[in-house]
């Protein structure tokens, strides 16, 4: 796993003589922040050595570099998911490479069903915890020790610093935003009724299937984390004909999307 690491790395830095200072990964329907991005290289995951390709519609599986509000960033549009048939040492290949790339900081966004009662279709939730029900961690396996210790501190998965640094950019430009537990599990389902309540049991606000094993990683190798949650539907498991689709998701993200993209600009301009 550390030769591919190493070997996707050395691919990109000898591609692109690039040095990024923050990683961002964008979520369904969240690919516009790429807009935003002045591009000095682009490459499909298909053209990068070890690379995951990604298969879900509004997951354009793109790696890009380029600048941002004056710093230097990679955007993956589109990531990777357990429910894609992958391993999770493949799902978080490219945060390892990320960091060997150089990045100080992770920012992950993601579209999520609200769980908590007084949330809204639309709403931005900046994530301070989460719960991990995947049926595998990606720390699983053979540590790998130069990369980050055997037992990692979760204890701050997300970092509290960018929080409030986001909870003041969005303050300031009268972005309504909340702030709650994400729950991640493996899908591709969406969740029953009886799980719907399992969830907001455990204490979560908004439950999908992407984030939490890209911040177990992360935080295994001591990346900062800050990420953003879309309310794209409402879990309301009293409600059986109202079903969720995948179509509704990415619409609902693409109008929050600008929101989002002005707090993530912002961000990477203060770290």
């Amino acid at each position: 796993m550390i030769a591919k690491i190493k070997e996707t790395a050395d691919f990109l830095k000898g591609k692109t003589n690039f040095t990024p200072e923050v990683g961002i990964i964008l979520g369904s329907g969240l690919g516009g922040l790429v807009k935003a991005i002045d591009i000095k290289h682009s490459f499909e995951y298909g053209e990068i050595p070890n690379f995951p390709v990604s298969t879900v519609e509004g997951h354009h599986g793109r790696l890009i570099f380029g600048v941002l509000e004056g710093k230097n960033v990679i955007a993956m549009q589109g990531r990777f998911h357990y429910y894609e048939g992958y391993p999770m040492h493949e799902v978080t290949f490219p945060v390892r490479v990320l960091k060997l790339l150089g990045i100080k900081a992770l920012f992950l966004s993601n579209a999520a069903g609200g769980l908590n009662k007084s949330f809204e279709v639309g709403d931005l939730m900046i994530i301070r915890d989460h719960i991990n029900m995947f049926p595998e961690n990606p720390l699983r396996g053979k540590n790998l020790d130069e990369l980050g210790t055997r037992f990692p501190e979760m204890s701050e998965a997300y970092d509290k610093k960018l929080i409030a640094k986001a909870r003041a950019i969005a303050k300031k430009h009268n972005i309504k935003t909340q702030m709650g537990v994400y729950v991640g599990s493996a899908g591709p389902t969406l969740e029953t009724p009886s799980e719907y309540n399992m969830f907001r049991i455990l204490g979560a606000d908004v439950t999908g299937m992407s984030t939490v094993p890209e911040v177990i990683v992360a935080r295994h190798m001591n990346i900062p984390c800050f990420a953003i949650s879309v309310v794209t539907n409402l879990a309301e498991p009293e409600i059986t004909d109202k079903p969720t689709s995948h179509d509704e998701v990415q619409n609902v993200a693409e109008v929050a999307e600008p929101k989002l993209t002005l707090i993530f600009k912002e961000l990477v301009k203060g770290v």
